[in-house]
């Protein structure tokens, strides 16, 4: 057992912020009290330090590019075929890149990670813990979402060779994908318990399926407020569940955006924000836009984009947010609970909350401050970084 004492608490939860003690057990938060009994435990004291839930980035793609390796370590995008939702992001993921320490020692301890956008379709992600012996045993949960892409990198990526060329075919295509599942889900009912009228065995659409069944979100690239609403035609059309991820220029149809996420309960998703305006659709990126979606009364997530943006920096472009404008509490929700509520793992990581899991960054000043050091991190009750 492990108890941090004296800390700051940043809950994350109705309870907000005040001095106390986690008492950490099997892996979970057992008990958040003051003058908590320490008996029989290890004792970390974290008096005039931050203690806060373990930071979540809502979309990454660290262990699919390695760092440092170029091509040898690039395995995010199988840009063979538009359509590739059999492809499972545990298969391509490795968890010895040098990446996964550098994100646990800095206070980030879950990654949504996946393909990336070459693909109309790309494959599913994962939610995994940054921190373990191995990709089986760090997987929080498995598929979280499922990957697909509109704008210009499945146009970059086939449109000198094949479709889609236009944004025409990017949204037909996908269209396509859901339509045919349907197809193939009406074929096995109607098949019922008769092998031989059971369709032959399609691993695309077959794992399509919780996405047409609203078991499983889409998690939409876009970046335009055009393909950003086209993301919504669609998804409303498929009655599917979804996230806007990057939603670059949302913060310009602010409106558009409240009504559909009281309509469909779609998640928001934003950034890279640290970052370059390196092709034409992130000429409006802008780090006033947390601020903007705040205003509007819109909850969203902040990412990385790992490796665009470092995964370890993610804490770094929420304190930027807060320089133009955004509440600092906002700002902290949008790196925990909220990352962890839009991606559907707040049931176990995101707050301080007893019975969740032991996911804990401490800082040495408050975890806004880039001049602040993650001094201890806790993933599922192992200290996984120590200062």
């Amino acid at each position: 057992m492990l108890v941090i004492k004296n800390a700051r608490l940043l809950t994350m939860t109705e309870n907000g912020s005040f001095v106390g003690d986690i008492r950490i057990d099997g892996g979970k938060i057992a008990e958040i009290a003051q003058n908590v009994d320490t008996a029989g435990c290890d004792v970390f004291d974290a008096e005039g330090m931050y203690a806060m839930p373990g930071i979540i980035d809502a979309h990454s793609h660290i262990g699919m590019w390695e760092d440092g390796m170029g091509r040898e370590g690039s395995d995010g995008n199988e840009a063979t075929n538009p359509v590739t939702p059999e492809m499972r992001s545990i298969d391509g993921i490795n968890p010895f890149d040098r990446c996964f320490k550098e994100a646990v020692a800095c206070g980030v301890t879950t990654a949504v990670t996946g393909p990336g956008s070459a693909n109309v379709v790309g494959g599913t992600f994962v939610a995994m813990k940054l921190y373990g012996r191995s990709m089986d045993e760090m997987i929080l949960k498995f598929p979280v979402a499922m990957k697909a892409a509109f704008g210009e990198n499945p146009k970059r990526v086939y449109g000198d060779k094949a479709t889609p060329a236009t944004r025409m075919a990017i949204a037909a295509i996908l269209r396509k994908a859901l339509a045919g599942a349907l197809d193939y889900a009406k074929k096995i009912e109607n098949a019922k318990d008769d092998p031989s009228k059971m369709p032959e065995r399609d691993l695309g659409k077959e794992a399509l399926l919780p996405v047409i069944r609203r078991e499983l979100p889409l998690k939409i690239h876009c970046h335009r407020a055009d393909d950003i609403l086209t993301a919504i035609r669609i998804a409303k059309e498929f009655n599917v569940r979804f996230t806007l991820d990057h939603c670059t220029e949302g913060y310009l149809i602010p409106d558009l955006l409240k009504e559909t996420i009281e309509e469909t309960g779609a998640g928001i998703i934003i950034g890279p924000l640290l970052t370059d305006r390196s092709k034409i659709e992130l000429r409006n990126v802008s780090f006033s836009a947390p601020k903007a979606l705040y205003d509007a009364g819109i909850d969203f997530a902040m990412m990385t984009d790992h490796p665009v943006i470092p995964e370890q920096y993610l804490p770094v472009c929420a304190a930027l947010a807060v320089r133009e404008g955004l509440p600092e509490d906002a700002a902290l929700r949008s790196i925990t609970i909220n990352a962890a509520r839009i991606t559907g793992i707040d049931d176990r990581v995101g707050s301080l909350e007893v019975g969740k899991d032991a996911d804990i960054a401490v800082f040495s000043g408050h975890p806004l401050d880039f001049r602040s050091r993650c001094v201890l991190c806790t993933v599922d009750g192992q200290v996984a970084h120590r200062e």
